[in-house]
């Protein structure tokens, strides 16, 4: 039975109160928009500084990992055997952490950039300064950086979970720092705040994606984007991470991400070859050499001593918004990385993704730059008149076949949002079950009997992302997700300075090196705090079965 598999207090808070934030949004939109904006704005005005410098040292942090001895350490130990070959551990990556935003973000954000620059920098709008400013930052925001957002806190939790014994929970993370303070009953908290966060996260993207895939629809089939087109919409997807769910992890998430990262390079390779292929070229070149040239100072870019509000609108609501999704996707990400070393972890979770990104980002967004300069402005005009969701197909429309193209594209945006679902939601289910055990077997979810959780909050996640979209609007709960960057962000500055602390240890004194890959249980739990002389031990009671 389902109540018979849930951690209650970490499944019951985050699903009321969502059901209450959309009832609340229902019944007066504008006050709760007011709420949750007054909120959100006072977070990012406060915190903005540490936004923008906790990002910066996760990007250091995930460099002193990869050249350190911990780089070596083999995750679950140096028998364990990899879950998935190196291709589909990198197409997962690629299609369930940033994909789904670029594709939306990578025709639009650069217009923005361009014609609307910081006030603070000088830049004059549609310049070539301007020009260079929207690639490199595009750069900044879509590539090594969130990436390594996801990365830090997914190392230490698979070193945690495989290497060191500890269940399925937020609270692993701190093992290096706390011991196991907030193992158990206090790390539930933990879970459930980044539970809400990442749930009300995917109802806004999936609002978001919807909105998309409903003006290509309605493009071709004049179905128009009212409420019956984005519901049947949002029940294809639905229906099809549910099919997928059912599938397992191997013939699910795996088969499903295969698909969509063979669509992501042949949809880029087209552009390139029948895009302004010598205009992305020089502009990609450049640009790159603009953004690691200024890496520090776009990074640590506040706006404070002008008061310029740039920075909040774009860089640190990025930096609020990957900080929101990391935990949860942490717990996934590592999850799915047995039998792999940390180097070969940051090469597949951060390297040749954030590579991928400035590719993708050089071909978009330099087309897209380049057919505005060209028509002196019509794309950004056309934007504003139809929305950021239609200038991808604006670029298609420059391009050979667009009608084809424009098909491609719906087919990979709905792959995308719906591998990204499962996926995410394959993390809810596992955080919110009882069974800490399958994590570490690597089963499969069919097998785990964690299927009734995985569909009911698929079913939620649409039902809410329907509502939102045709009666209330999206960005009620596109500001409620973004509430939860501020507790986020203290919990991916926890996961950083416990990797960093792992690393001053060294793998013989954390108890790194050979380890075995160890199954959680409250006896061995407590074996290996007794053999590492765990001084939290005095502070904490023994693990109950299951815990997690």
């Amino acid at each position: 039975m389902l109540h018979q598999r849930i951690r209650p207090l970490v499944f019951w808070p985050p699903f009321v109160l969502l059901l209450f934030a959309v009832a609340t949004s229902l019944i007066n939109q504008q006050a709760f928009l007011a709420v949750t904006s007054a909120i959100n704005d006072a977070f990012l005005d406060n915190l903005g500084w540490l936004f923008s410098l906790t990002a910066l040292v996760m990007v250091l942090t995930s460099l002193t990992v990869f050249i350190s001895p911990l780089g070596r350490t083999r995750i679950g130990g140096e028998t364990a055997t990899p879950i998935l070959t190196p291709w589909r551990w990198f197409s997962i990556t690629l299609c369930t952490t940033v994909a789904v935003g670029i594709m939306f973000w990578s025709t639009a954000e650069p217009l923005y950039h361009l014609n609307a620059p910081p006030e603070s920098l000088e830049i004059a709008a549609n310049s070539p300064e301007a020009t260079r400013f929207a690639l490199s930052t595009m750069f900044l925001h879509w590539s090594f950086t969130p990436y390594a957002i996801y990365t830090v806190p997914a190392i230490m939790f698979a070193i945690a979970h495989y290497n060191l014994g500890k269940p399925f929970s937020l609270g692993a993370l701190f093992t290096p720092l706390l011991g196991d303070r907030l193992i158990g009953r206090p790390g539930r908290a933990l879970d459930a705040l980044a539970l809400f966060a990442l749930v009300a996260g995917m109802a806004a993207s999936l609002g978001t994606g919807v909105l998309t895939l409903a003006g290509g629809v309605d493009r071709f089939l004049g179905t128009g984007t009212g409420p019956l087109a984005l519901g049947l919409i949002t029940l294809a997807i639905v229906a099809s991470f549910t099919l997928s769910a059912a599938s397992g992890l191997h013939r699910g998430i795996a088969a499903l991400s295969n698909i969509n990262a063979r669509f992501f390079f042949g949809f880029l390779i087209f552009i390139f070859l029948f895009g302004p292929t010598l205009k992305m070229l020089g502009f990609g070149v450049e640009a790159a050499g603009h953004y690691f040239n200024n890496f520090l100072q776009k990074s640590l870019f506040t706006g404070s001593f002008t008061g310029d509000i740039w920075p909040q609108d774009w860089s640190i609501f990025y930096w609020a918004n990957w900080m929101t999704w990391a935990p949860i996707t942490a717990l996934f990400l590592g999850k799915i990385s047995r039998g792999y070393t940390v180097r070969q972890f940051m090469l597949i979770n951060l390297i040749a993704p954030a590579l991928f990104a400035i590719a993708y980002v050089s071909v978009t967004s330099g087309s897209i730059l380049t057919y505005d300069i060209a028509s002196d402005g019509g794309m950004y005009a056309l934007m504003q008149e139809k929305g950021p969701g239609a200038m991808v197909y604006a670029l298609l429309d420059e391009l050979p076949l667009g009608w084809l193209t424009a098909a491609v594209f719906l087919f990979i945006a709905f792959l995308s949002y719906v591998t990204a679902a499962d996926s995410n939601t394959e993390a809810i289910s596992q955080l919110c079950s009882n069974d800490s055990q399958a994590a570490l077997s690597g089963e499969d979810d069919a097998q785990e009997g964690r299927l009734a959780l995985k569909l009911t909050w698929g079913v939620t996640i649409g039902v809410v992302a329907w509502v939102m979209t045709s009666f209330a609007g999206v960005d009620g709960i596109k500001m409620l997700s973004n509430l939860g960057g501020a507790p986020a962000l203290f919990i991916v500055i926890g996961a950083t300075a416990s990797l960093l602390r792992l690393v001053s240890m060294g793998t013989a004194a954390a108890g790194l090196e050979r380890t075995p890959s160890r199954s959680y249980s409250p006896e061995a739990h407590e074996k290996w705090r007794i053999r590492r002389g765990d001084p939290s031990m005095a502070h904490s009671r023994p693990p109950m079965a299951k815990t997690s």
